[in-house]
């Protein structure tokens, strides 16, 4: 190798002289560069690699003064060099060879880059499968000749049987080669060019070699996620439809149980659905996809699909309750978010069932301050339905965190608030205060008058508990008649003759 290193210093003597004359380098500059190679010469990796260093330098030279002469003096025995040395460097060294190839890449012709990448395959046709990768593309794109092309990728195949890769890029090729057929014809027609007896194969316009390599493809490489990948780069292409749509009924019939053809066609859908409502069919071929991922545990999967859907369907309450309810499964950290998304994109008269599993899920996952808060801002909702439901969890919820205490606070903290009430809220607190040990008779007559102004005209029934109340044995008989009295006052209509009658029952003992 020095032998080699040092003909290479006494074949440069001109080239550098040639430097010096046209005022790329200085005379100084010349005898350092001949000294380094003497420092380096027999190490050839940092021979090449010094030669590149010089031939930068010198094309920064020539783009700072201006100067475009005499490449052919100056530049290319530096590229020839080179290219000499690392022909004899590199049998057997696969990284020199992408190092070279890299080199030419930059300095070299195609035509020579193509014939580097042949000599380099001949050598190391199992290393990597890159290189004809490399080549192939060289070829495509570069020379622009599909066969030789074609013909790389199936000697590649022959030694990388079952590489994804050969067979994505190969695929690829095909593709390409057809979308570039197609334009052609579509140009040659624009123009009216008469072409004689050449007609375009329907089959390679069409995308058929492709098909012929999917199927292939496909007997030797098993798995969704290689079909798949496969679909996506049909998909670039604008005449595949017909192509996906094969490699999409084979995915579906042979990978049914597996979750990432479940994911892929829950985004398909999605993405495929333009309608600002959810169609009951798109709706349960989803819920399916979801159960079959939740069931095999790829929880990532379901919950980026649960999000996905809200997106595409923001006004529908259905989807967002459907994609709400496996977010709080999943215990997932975007539930918060996703809650409050779904508020602002919702009709608040059609929002209950929201607020309603969002305070479920609050209670159960939330800290309390949390909670506090959600109730709060539910307790100020101006539909009824929303204010009144929120106030009789609150008060639900208060208790079991907080005792007795804390929900007989919140009864009379809501109590003060102008709100609609429920009947069901009264009650709550009625059945919390008869559970205590020793439950107080004046809070329970407390409760039942707050109830009756709210709901005395016309439900009899609160006045019959009210009225068993004192026939207990904590409460006053006595007061039985004023009871009864007041409800025949206040009770309306029909309601009346009910509580009437009802009351006579229990006097009498049948009730």
């Amino acid at each position: 190798m020095a032998d080699i290193v040092q003909q290479r210093i006494e074949d440069r003597i001109p080239a550098l002289e040639q430097l010096e004359r046209d005022g790329l380098f200085t005379n100084k500059e010349v005898k350092s560069t001949a000294l380094e190679y003497k420092l380096h010469r027999t190490d050839f990796i940092t021979y090449i690699q010094y030669e590149i260093n010089v031939l930068e330098l010198i094309k920064k030279r020539r783009a700072r003064i201006g100067y475009h002469f005499k490449r052919e003096e100056i530049e290319y025995p530096i590229i020839h060099r080179i290219h000499h040395v690392f022909r004899r460097a590199t049998k057997n060294d696969v990284q020199l060879w992408l190092s070279q190839v890299a080199f030419n890449k930059e300095w070299v012709t195609k035509s020579q880059l193509s014939k580097i990448l042949s000599s380099m395959l001949a050598i190391h046709p199992d290393k990597l499968v890159t290189l004809w990768i490399m080549a192939a593309k060289c070829e495509m794109e570069d020379r622009n000749s599909s066969e030789s092309t074609r013909h790389l990728f199936l000697r590649a195949l022959r030694f990388h049987p079952e590489k994804k890769k050969v067979f994505q890029e190969y695929f690829r090729m095909e593709l390409m080669h057809a979308e570039k057929l197609r334009k052609q014809q579509q140009e040659l027609e624009q123009a009216k060019i008469d072409v004689g007896e050449y007609t375009f194969s329907p089959e390679i316009l069409s995308g058929k070699l492709a098909e012929l390599l999917y199927r292939d493809a496909a007997q030797k490489i098993k798995g969704a996620e290689f079909i798949l990948s496969l679909i996506q780069i049909a998909a670039i292409f604008d005449f595949t439809k017909e192509l996906q749509d094969t490699i999409l009924q084979d995915l579906q019939c042979r990978y049914v149980d597996d979750c990432m053809m479940w994911d892929f066609m829950a985004k398909s859908e999605l993405d495929a659905a333009g309608a600002p409502e959810l169609q009951s069919a798109t709706f349960y071929h989803l819920k399916k996809q979801l159960q079959v991922l939740l069931s095999s545990g790829d929880t990532v999967s379901a919950t980026q699909i649960a999000i996905t859907a809200t997106q595409h369907f923001s006004q529908s309450l259905e989807m967002w309750i459907f994609s709400l309810q496996t977010l709080v499964h999943l215990e997932s950290t975007e539930a918060g978010h996703l809650f409050q998304e779904a508020l602002k994109h919702m009709n608040p008269k059609e929002s209950l069932p929201l607020w309603q599993l969002q305070a479920d899920w609050s209670m159960t996952s939330q800290i309390p301050e949390d909670t506090e808060t959600l109730f709060q801002k539910g307790l100020l909702s101006p539909v009824p339905a929303v204010s009144s439901t929120m106030k009789e969890k609150y008060l639900e919820w208060s208790y079991k965190t907080g005792g007795y205490k804390r929900a007989r606070k919140t009864f009379t903290g809501t109590h003060q608030i102008k709100l609609p009430f429920t009947r069901t809220f009264f009650m709550k607190m009625i059945e919390i205060e008869k559970e205590q040990e020793t439950p107080k008779m004046s809070n329970l007559r407390d409760y039942y008058e707050r109830a009756l102004r709210e709901f005395g005209s016309s439900v009899e029934d609160l006045w019959m508990e009210c009225i068993k109340e004192e026939l207990g044995r904590h409460g006053n008989p006595e007061n039985c008649g004023k009871l009864h009295w007041r409800a025949v006052q206040m009770l309306e209509g029909e309601s009346v003759e009910c509580f009437t009658t009802k009351y006579a029952l229990l006097q009498t003992g049948h009730m």
